[in-house]
């Protein structure tokens, strides 16, 4: 991708060049007062769309409104500043060298609007977009920063994981979406548009194809199509208690999860953490056992196995040395019962030596002779 990027840069005549480095060993090279870092998808007409976004001015003039209708035609969103030099003007040009990254701003003169567009003052910063056009108020809606970061979305879009982590960025976001493309979203639609004044300032709405990516994300299984509710502050998420078929039951479940009515599930506590790492764990041995079951067997099959022999061998010496002590033991015992047998053997020798002494005597007194005895 980076090599067709380089090309497609090369030969359009972008001043913006294609390298590579290892910035792990060269980080001191990336320096400097200009540099943005992309974080968008990684194919070759992103990447390019980004080069040729930062290569040029943060605002970029609208001098007609043939430009400014072919402007309106190419973006989905644009920002653009109307009116001469102001402070409005300096905010705005120091948000757009902030704010390029993600999308174009433009300056005009009231001169290139439609006639169907009617400014309150000037000057003014107004977004283009789903066929509408919304004015910036600083006391309404506060920083031009916030206010621009939330604005560059479309009221209704589809959303993928790289566009939920865009939206979680841009601070404590409450994103409605559904995983049907049919009734649900038809609904979340309408409510998008005829309540914006609402829930805008809160909500982003969207849909998204299928139900894998949400299973993931709140570690369950939800049924299609489902209306759900995901706060991107604290990961918490808000299932409805009932079926939603109508307007007014959905725009009830909004309501009740801004005043707080609604039960909150998920959440970054630690055990939701635990949980995370156990599920991320388990999702990544069945993704594996999905793809290549040998694979699979292989990488968890021989782990287990050796720790498996470990255990064996350490439990089994064990027992040996256990088997050991109690021979010792038993060869103890039987040593100290042959002692107890050897002692009383003894004692009745020692008690015999006096008679067999008497014994002797007589018999010496027999071998005597008759005269002898007489004499005595």
């Amino acid at each position: 991708v980076w090599y067709d990027v380089g090309a497609e840069l090369k030969s359009s005549g972008s001043p913006v060049r294609v390298g590579k480095m290892d910035g792990t060993a060269y980080s001191g090279e990336l320096k400097g007062d200009l540099a943005y870092n992309y974080k968008g998808p990684r194919t070759k007409d992103d990447i390019v769309e980004f080069a040729n976004r930062v290569a040029g001015p943060a605002v970029r003039a609208l001098p007609s409104k043939q430009m400014f209708d072919h402007m309106m035609k190419r973006h989905d969103v644009l920002f653009v500043y109307f009116g001469g030099e102001s402070p409005l003007k300096e905010k705005y040009i120091d948000m757009a060298a902030e704010l390029i990254v993600y999308t174009y701003f433009f300056s005009a003169s009231e001169d290139v609007l439609p006639e169907s567009v009617t400014l309150p003052e000037l000057p003014s910063v107004v977004v283009f977009k789903d066929g509408a056009y919304f004015t910036y108020d600083e006391y309404v809606d506060g920083g031009l920063s916030s206010w621009v970061n939330k604005e560059r979305f479309q009221s209704y879009l589809q959303i993928d994981g790289f566009t939920l982590y865009e939206l979680g960025e841009t601070g404590t976001v409450y994103i409605l979406y559904s995983t049907n493309l049919l009734t649900s979203t038809t609904l979340i639609q309408r409510v998008a548009k005829e309540y914006r004044e609402h829930f805008n300032r809160d909500f982003q709405f969207g849909h998204m194809d299928g139900n894998d990516y949400i299973n993931s994300l709140i570690m369950g299984e939800v049924s299609v199509p489902s209306i759900i509710i995901l706060n991107t502050s604290n990961e918490q998420y808000f299932l409805p208690s009932e079926p939603v078929e109508t307007l007014e039951q959905l725009v009830h479940f909004i309501n009740s999860v801004l005043d707080g009515s609604a039960q909150a599930q998920g959440g970054d506590g630690m055990f939701q953490r635990v949980k995370r790492v156990a599920f991320d764990a388990k999702s990544t041995i069945m993704s594996v056992f999905r793809s290549s079951p040998v694979l699979g067997c292989f990488l968890f099959g021989l782990p287990l196995g050796v720790i498996s022999l470990m255990c064996y061998g350490i439990c089994t010496a064990e027992s040996d040395d256990g088997q050991e002590d109690m021979e010792l033991m038993k060869r103890d015992d039987e040593e100290e019962e042959d002692d107890e047998e050897d002692e009383p053997r003894q004692a009745p020798g020692e008690l015999e030596g006096p008679e067999e002494d008497g014994e002797n005597e007589e018999e010496e007194e027999q071998e005597k002779n008759p005269d002898d005895k007489k004499a005595d």
